[in-house]
């Protein structure tokens, strides 16, 4: 039989957790953001949640080739722009919206030949110094664009870098409001945190929100607020069983480098999953896990194919119990895929994206209670 440890993707989860952004900024169009594969998930696999947008938004062309390919035919958003002149022709073909962030690209427009104008969305960099133009720069750039029969509408968007803590998004807001004020066209600044955390404010809202982490089921603020604060649902589980047990006594050890050492007698399960997996190798003892839906665990450091958890908090587990290692559990448990980064020292988003190959992957929808 196959090793026991499988992902389950849930579509419906993220066509729910996209209603909750959409009620979040009701007068706002929603993008579904599904950059890096759908945030690990997989395009396909999530394909009837995403239905329900009004645009997809990504990197690559090949995400936006496959999208078209499945059928969609409404807005399309390249969140990074074009990389090489060449890019455009590929823009124009799919009728692909795209960021303009440097003057290099508005030189690649200038030299293009096209039949359709493309739509863009003319990025300022309002504080995060990744991409985009400087208030200081951004009309030059957009009376560049405006100049260019190339171009047909010009919006503008910008990204926050502190949606989701304590320094907010005040700074960033009055910068972009101040440096576009009397400039046309619609607006994108809400990313996740954003969405949650600030959407009150119309400044804010805008004309489209961009849902990204929030559509996966992860809180982009947690520790503070999780995922039931939001009402958000996973959007992946990953599940595994017991392959043995142990009973240590006091002063045994678990596990390589001999990190967790017995206090007392205790039982502990051994788990079908490890970094080769995607689980994090860096998980602290201690780092949540649900066995047969109860909430206890990891004990030790996690090997590559494997990993321990204490049995302690529930006597009647054994070989073959089902492992929850994040997501949905037995008789509608839960755990967030935030509380297992948080254990690791990471983020949910780095383990959405770091689910292994090897990991069998069904698309599951959830049971009408969960």
């Amino acid at each position: 039989m196959p090793r026991p440890i499988e992902a389950l993707v849930h579509p419906d989860a993220l066509a729910r957790n996209l209603a909750t952004a959409r009620r979040r900024a009701p007068d706002a169009r929603l993008w579904a953001v599904i950059k890096a594969n759908a945030y690990g998930h997989g395009i396909e696999r999530v394909w009837p949640g995403l239905l329900g947008a009004d645009g997809l938004a990504m990197l690559d062309l090949d995400e936006a080739q496959r999208v078209r390919d499945l059928g969609w035919r409404g807005p399309v958003l390249l969140l990074e722009g074009c990389f090489e002149p060449r890019d455009l022709e590929l823009c124009s073909r799919l009728n692909l919206w795209h960021v303009v962030h440097c003057d290099e690209q508005i030189d690649w427009l200038a030299a293009h030949k096209t039949h359709q104008p493309h739509r863009v969305f003319l990025k300022m960099n309002s504080g995060m110094n990744r991409l985009g133009f400087t208030p200081a720069h951004l009309r030059s750039a957009w009376a560049r664009l405006d100049a260019l029969p190339q171009v047909d509408e010009i919006s503008l968007v910008t990204h926050f870098s502190d949606a989701d803590g304590p320094r907010g998004i005040s700074h960033q807001v009055e910068a972009f409001v101040q440096a576009t004020r009397d400039l046309p066209g619609e607006r994108s600044l809400s990313n996740s945190a954003a969405i949650l955390r600030h959407a009150a404010a119309a400044d804010v809202r805008a004309d489209w929100v961009r849902s990204g982490i929030l559509s996966y089921g992860s809180a982009p603020d947690f520790p503070e607020h999780d995922i039931a604060h939001w009402g958000l649902v996973p959007a992946m589980t990953l599940r595994s069983r017991l392959i043995a047990v142990q009973q240590l006594q006091p002063g045994d050890s678990v596990g390589y480098g001999s990190r967790f050492v017995a206090e007392r007698a205790m039982r502990i399960g051994i788990v079908a999953c490890g970094y080769a997996d995607g689980y994090p190798r860096l998980a602290a003892s201690g780092t949540p896990v649900l066995v047969d839906g109860v909430r206890t665990g990891t004990v030790g450091r996690v090997s590559m194919d494997m990993l321990a958890v204490d049995l302690t908090p529930v006597p009647a587990a054994g070989f073959g119990s089902e492992v929850t290692l994040w997501g949905h559990g037995p008789r509608g448990t839960r755990l967030s895929i935030d509380e297992v980064a948080h254990g690791a020292g990471t983020i949910g988003y780095e383990l959405m994206c770091a689910l292994a190959p090897r990991v069998p992957v069904r698309v599951v929808d959830l049971a009408p209670q969960d």
